[in-house]
């Protein structure tokens, strides 16, 4: 296929016809159950630009609030969102699967998912898909645009429809890419992960490292868990993979709950940038390279643990001085 983005590539490291109830590592990493007593993501839309979705799995059928087809899979059917890869609704129930009595949970388990399939079976996308797919999210009016996909080539037109999204004041996030060396200072970028509007997101395991295969360079924002992430997948069952495009969806989630908390705190919806800053806001460094993990891990109770940590040095410094 001429002119294409694809899946960025991952690695299936285990299927399961069903799970225990239980929250998956990766959300319990960036404290996302700590924030579901104020918001789990509600009156939130994200757009997952992926290989579609099984609308169907229990996890995730009550959070589709609709979607389109731009591939070529079924003849081109508008309506035909089913998922012949497994990818998009790995994704999705990372941003959103259900809190309930079993399965997965998601980042944001109360949010809305928008389904716009740009990538067929085979896992690969013609960017003109993946531009009509970004301005069906616009129209649609979604809240967040989430994207595990790349290509080695810059495509100015891809650009313009993110800057045009960004403008439109929706988050645009997108994985790193998975062509790292392991060496931080050699450059390896991947589009659209690597335009300076989206919020790009590299990987990490669970032991707080950086993943060798994710992308270096100064574009990338923050790093989320990517490593042996379980999820949704086909045919109702579930899956543990690993990737960039794993790590995406946590960002894209907790912008759902973020957005949300900051909206209701500021008493006011809050611009592009200025969610941004909130998200920026919520990470720790792990001390590894800013061209690897950017700002650091994502980790929504940052600002209430740092300010304890300043009352604490506030109140000493007063003691003292007594």
């Amino acid at each position: 296929m001429k002119d294409c983005a694809q899946v960025i590539p991952y690695k299936v490291i285990q299927q399961a016809d069903q799970v225990e109830k239980e929250i998956p590592k990766g959300v319990e990493l960036i404290q996302a159950p700590k924030v579901w007593d104020d918001t789990k993501g509600k009156d939130i839309t994200v757009a997952v630009l992926d290989t579609g979705c099984d609308i169907d799995h229990p996890d995730l059928a009550d959070h589709i609030v609709g979607g389109k087809n731009f591939t070529d899979d079924d003849n081109g059917d508008p309506k035909m969102l089913e998922d012949y890869a497994g990818h998009g609704t790995h994704v999705a129930g990372t941003i959103a699967a259900s809190k309930d009595d079993a399965g997965v949970t998601g980042v944001a388990p109360e949010a809305s998912l928008l389904i716009v399939k740009v990538l067929n079976k085979n896992g690969s996308g013609q960017y003109d898909w993946i531009i009509n797919g970004i301005n069906y999210a616009i129209e649609q009016k979604v809240d967040i645009i989430s994207m595990s996909l790349g290509g080695p080539n810059d495509n100015p037109k891809l650009h313009e429809a993110i800057k045009k999204a960004v403008s439109s004041n929706i988050l645009v996030v997108c994985a790193a890419g998975n062509a790292g060396d392991g060496d931080d200072s050699t450059d390896e970028f991947g589009y659209p992960g690597g335009y300076n509007e989206v919020i790009s997101v590299g990987a990490i395991d669970f032991e707080r490292r950086s993943s060798e295969f994710t992308n270096s360079n100064n574009e990338v924002d923050l790093v989320t868990p990517g490593e042996k992430i379980q999820s949704t997948y086909l045919n109702g069952k579930y899956a543990t993979l690993s990737g960039t495009s794993m790590a995406a969806p946590h960002v894209s989630g907790a912008l759902a709950l973020i957005k949300v908390l900051t909206n209701s705190y500021f008493e006011r919806k809050l611009s592009e940038p200025e969610l941004y800053a909130q998200l920026i806001k919520r990470t720790v460094p792990l001390g590894i390279s800013p061209m690897l993990e950017g700002n650091g891990l994502l980790y929504l109770t940052a600002p209430d643990y740092l300010s304890k940590i300043f009352d604490k040095e506030l109140k000493t410094s007063v003691m003292n001085a007594l």
